[in-house]
């Protein structure tokens, strides 16, 4: 009898399901329903049509979208498939307006505390922290690709979590779990995060000064959601998993060392104190960690190719870039500073990824902005570090009274806002010399 087969049938929600990893999530739980029920999905307004598609296919009797034209037009898509008995949540019907207007509960947090077993959260950004906290509340296991409500919520998240709640999807975060298996964490000398490099390994700065939202969507190993493409392209993206590194696994600022392998075989490394290193390698395909994130601690099969020992391969390493890609010690230095500024550079960041985007700024204005933003969010920390958060455009550090789901909304706010404001204020797409 094969071993995957004694996993016990879970019932899991998908947050997020139209996106990339909700897409391929749908595509694990289809092919193991001996091991899964998918009994709800959460998607945003833009792709009804593949919401119903999915609800249909999954057999899902619960949903949630955004606003009450999405849950009309929701209804329609599935008595076009002759699909009825679906419980739908709407931002409008539910009586809330979402966690960026600071009040209620956006109907992704309300599906999100139903009590599955497993909740997969693969929201974009900020928007999934509600919902983050919503399941950890609910005593659900958390499977979490959505970073940035780990990053953003900091201690906050942790602390609501129950030992082995929280179970990483990040490729490289889900490796560093099934590297730990080999050692206890009190062995643990360093964590080795590996990054791709993006599709601008080996540039130099001036190199990137004229760059265009194509080039940088054109990753070199990895098919992702626009957002994380960006982020990646900045390395942004391992900015934020570093600071997810530190929270998930409690390891020190400096012993978390980024290291560039282009490959994307590696998907990251744990060194023990006596010198031995244990990597996680497979080929790149996030089927294999969201599997696991589903099924954890136990693994499935038939989940994603491994990596073909007959074929020569080659995989090299190399130190990260800091002057060309500064993104890396900036969310160092945001993490270790902790309570908001973290929020704030991925607040920051969200604004300039769109005005990127939009070709309202230049590739390279991307990171310097984040940066003018987090050091002007510091400065205030510093010089107000007592005042109360709620008065304050810089709330104050974190403490048990003063690093609040309100202090995070107010720094998250505030930075959106100065975002905006130095974008504006910067010529269209000069970059800062």
């Amino acid at each position: 009898m094969c071993p995957w087969k004694n996993v016990p049938v879970r019932n899991v929600i998908i947050l997020g399901s139209t996106g990339s990893i909700g897409t391929q999530a749908l595509d694990v739980t289809s092919r193991h329903r001996d091991t899964f029920r998918v009994v709800g999905l959460s998607a945003g307004g833009s792709h009804i049509d593949l919401l119903a598609d999915q609800i249909a296919a999954s057999g899902a009797t619960m949903a949630a979208v955004p606003s009450q034209d999405a849950a009309d037009k929701l209804e329609q898509g599935l008595a076009a498939r002759q699909v009825s008995g679906v419980e739908i949540l709407a931002g409008d019907t539910s009586g809330t307006a979402g966690i960026n207007s600071g009040t209620g509960t956006d109907p992704s947090a309300l599906l999100a505390g139903r009590g599955a077993d497993v909740v997969l959260n693969g929201i974009t950004g900020y928007a999934g922290l509600e919902s983050t906290l919503a399941v950890l509340k609910s005593g659900s296991i958390l499977a979490l690709a959505n970073k940035e409500s780990l990053v953003a919520g900091g201690r906050l998240v942790m602390d609501a979590a129950a030992p082995g709640q929280i179970v990483p999807v990040d490729s490289e975060h889900s490796a560093f779990a099934q590297c730990l298996r080999s050692g206890q964490l009190a062995e643990v000398e360093r964590l080795i995060l590996t990054a791709s490099g993006g599709p601008f390994r080996g540039r130099t700065r001036d190199d990137l000064r004229n760059v265009t939202v194509e080039q940088a969507l054109a990753h070199p190993t990895w098919a992702m959601g626009r957002v994380v493409t960006i982020n990646s392209s900045t390395l942004v993206n391992k900015g934020l998993e570093l600071i997810e590194a530190a929270l998930l696994f409690g390891i020190d600022w400096d012993r978390i060392t980024v290291v560039v392998h282009p490959q994307s075989m590696i998907h990251s490394m744990v060194e023990f104190r006596d010198g031995s290193t244990i990597a996680q390698a497979s080929p790149p395909d996030m089927r294999l960690p969201i599997a696991l994130g589903l099924s954890w601690p136990d693994r499935l099969g038939d989940v994603a190719s491994p990596v073909d020992w007959t074929r020569a391969n080659t995989w090299t390493f190399e130190p990260l870039d800091d002057q060309t890609f500064p993104a890396v010690e900036l969310a160092r230095r945001a993490g270790s500073i902790g309570a908001t500024a973290p929020a704030v550079l991925n607040a920051a960041n969200e604004v300039c990824v769109d005005a990127f985007c939009e070709s309202r700024l230049g590739f390279l204005g991307i990171v310097d902005t984040v940066e003018k933003v987090v050091n002007e969010h510091v400065r205030g920390l510093v010089a107000d570090a007592r005042v109360d958060t709620e008065s304050s455009a810089h709330p104050g550090p974190a403490s048990a009274a003063g690093f609040t789901l309100d202090s995070i909304r107010a720094a998250d706010a505030w930075a959106r806002n100065r975002a905006t404001q130095l974008i504006a204020e910067s010529p269209c797409l000069e970059e800062d010399k």
